[in-house]
């Protein structure tokens, strides 16, 4: 459960944990639109006035609003949203459409993950540029100074996203407050510029412009790039400080996309807006406000870390991703979680496409692909779940959104063959990673062979009343107790090893998010009997605490270790997938004295 706490302290952690993302879009996104476009005064207003729109529309109202208003026990994420829309569908190919919607939307969030870090931190650097005696920096340099502060980042990331969002909110609260004081001096020069929140000068630009004005919405798109980390990161702090502190977030960035408009308009020669505005208002705070970007930056990067482990953890505890190691760094939140496969995996990818784009500007030239393309299966689901809930309002809204989300992810196509296809690449890892891991689950379980309880019973029977027995308990870890598996098969019939009390250990998955109950069913036989733990799909309970509460004191805990065999390249990966990871029993940490793994080779 949620930590209680005043409403300040959750909005300022919540500006450390969440919001980096979308609060650094400023640095880049006025400079990247305009690369595009001329910065006349009729495009900068349809310009301004996109961007208050798109954030309105995409990050208020598809995820401020609707999805986190379909959040479970204060998760949200693409896994809670499955988990929500397959007990409402009824046909097994509804069901699989969903769980692959869900899969392709967890693997674009992880492959614009990697980009936000890189055109985040690289771009603020870059600012440097713009500082006397640094004019002449080479790109080189810049790279390296980048990719020091990503490792140092990602090094601190053991410490627990609760450290980092206490230690990064209160520089949060400084930069969105520095953004609206740098965008009302501006503003002040050009007050007209108010006039751009009128929806009219964005159909306006869009009528004049044509198709070149349709693929400047890709562009126009960064400055919402960061919002489905609203609904990602709901479980570290819970949906109402995340909403309340999006009000003053949506404020400062409004009023600095204005000034910066403003500014423009002014200075049309402009190449980094937003440090220019800052420089020609006060060279003196120039540099402290440089450091203050390049540290929200490193809480941009913060932001989507804390989604990727998230994510990465419902997809364990859903059972369609391997059993990576888990640490958990949070006694008041269950949720703040860190995942060390997943945290190098993404310092490497952002290194390396540090290395490759070389620039922030060309890094934006392929970021924002893969999150159009997330946002769209939000929606769609989103869609689904009000529909089937007979939410006719909510379902109607959320359809007229899911339209604008298809609108900027065709804008967006055209950065594929300038280096969106990069978020593509990426993501295809952990997409693959998925479909070969969940694929290959179910093909081992069918190459097992299980027997049906009723015929491994009669074996049972006649075992039990004739053998001699262990003394004390003895656990087989099952997936399905009507289904035996081969290694208790073996243990118990081919090698003779047969306790006085032997109980079927089954861990069930509930529809709700968390809590943990267990109980004995019925006895099956003498010295047989059947222990069920239920646990909520985003939980990972304790099971040896559960087991001592029920009074169960074990001698020996038996579970299955396969020794797949095979041809095929897939199954090949996947038993290497299987080998890397931990075993169930290492993964829920049982005692590892008590163990006895009982190989079965599989030819598949």
């Amino acid at each position: 459960m949620l930590n209680r706490e005043s409403p300040v302290k959750g909005i300022i952690k919540s500006l450390g944990l969440v919001f980096g993302d979308i609060g650094t879009s400023p640095i880049y996104t006025i400079t990247v639109v305009f690369l595009l476009t001329k910065p006349t005064e009729v495009n900068v207003m349809g310009v301004l006035s996109l961007i208050t729109w798109t954030m309105t529309i995409l990050v208020t109202v598809e995820y401020a609003w609707l999805a986190m208003s379909l959040g479970k026990r204060g998760e949200g994420g693409t896994i809670v949203l499955k988990e929500i829309l397959v007990p409402l569908l009824k046909k097994g190919r509804h069901v699989s459409f969903i769980a692959l919607l869900s899969f392709i939307g967890i693997s674009l969030l992880i492959g614009d993950g990697v980009i936000t870090p890189a055109i985040s931190i690289l771009s603020a650097v870059e600012g440097s540029l713009l500082i006397p005696g640094f004019e002449n920096m080479s790109q080189g340099v810049l790279i390296l100074i980048a990719g020091l502060i990503a490792i140092v980042l990602f090094s601190f990331q053991r410490k627990g996203t609760e450290k980092v969002a206490r230690t990064f909110g209160p520089i949060m609260v400084i930069w969105f407050l520095s953004l609206a004081l740098s965008g009302v001096l501006s503003i002040i020069h050009a007050p007209y510029v108010l006039k751009a929140i009128n929806p009219y000068y964005a159909f306006k630009f869009l009528m004049e412009n044509g198709v070149s004005g349709f693929f400047i919405l890709s562009e126009v798109f960064l400055c919402a790039t960061g919002g489905e980390a609203l609904y990602a990161d709901m479980g570290h702090l819970g949906r109402k400080p995340i909403v309340r502190a999006w009000y003053f977030v949506f404020f400062a960035l409004l009023i600095n996309y204005l000034g910066q408009g403003a500014f423009l308009i002014e200075h049309p020669h402009a190449k980094s807006t937003l440090f220019e505005m800052i420089l020609h208002e006060s060279a003196a705070l120039y540099v402290p406000f440089l450091i203050l970007s390049i540290l929200a930056t490193v809480i941009a990067s913060q932001a989507m870390i804390s989604g990727m482990f998230s994510i990465v953890y419902q997809g364990i505890t859903t059972h369609i991703m391997p059993m990576f190691k888990i640490e958990f760094t949070s006694t008041e939140l269950r949720s703040q979680i860190y995942i060390g496969l997943v945290n190098w995996f993404l310092l490497i990818s952002v290194l390396i496409v540090m290395y490759i784009f070389r620039e922030s500007h060309r890094l934006a030239a392929a970021y924002g692909l893969a999150v159009t393309g997330t946002m769209t299966l939000t929606g769609i689901m989103m869609t689904w779940i009000f529909h089937l809930k007979k939410k006719k309002h909510l379902a109607i809204i959320s359809l007229l959104v899911t339209f604008l989300d298809i609108l900027y992810l065709f804008s967006n196509s055209y950065k594929i063959p300038h280096g969106g296809y990069w978020s593509i690449i990426i993501g295809a890892i952990p997409f693959a990673v998925i479909m070969i891991y969940t694929r290959g689950q179910k093909m081992l379980y069918k190459k097992l062979k299980a027997i049906p309880l009723e015929e491994f019973l009669e074996k049972y029977t006649a075992a039990y009343t004739t053998r001699n027995k262990l003394q004390g308990a003895a656990l087989f870890f099952l997936k399905d107790p009507k289904e035996i598996p081969p290694f208790m098969i073996r243990s118990m019939f081919i090698n003779n090893i047969l306790y006085e009390n032997n109980i079927l250990v089954t861990v069930i998955k509930r529809d709700d998010p968390f809590g943990v109950a267990g109980f004995f069913k019925e006895d099956l036989g003498n010295g047989l009997r059947i222990f069920e733990i239920q646990t909520g799909y985003l939980e990972v309970p304790d099971i040896e605490e559960v087991l001592r509460e029920a009074g169960i004191e074990e001698n020996t805990i038996f579970y299955g270790l396969e020794d797949i065999t095979t041809k095929n390249i897939l199954w090949k990966i996947f038993s290497i997938i299987k080998r890397l990871n931990p075993t169930f029993v290492q993964f829920y940490k049982l005692p590892s004295h008590k163990l006895h793994g009982v190989m079965t080779r599989v030819e598949m």
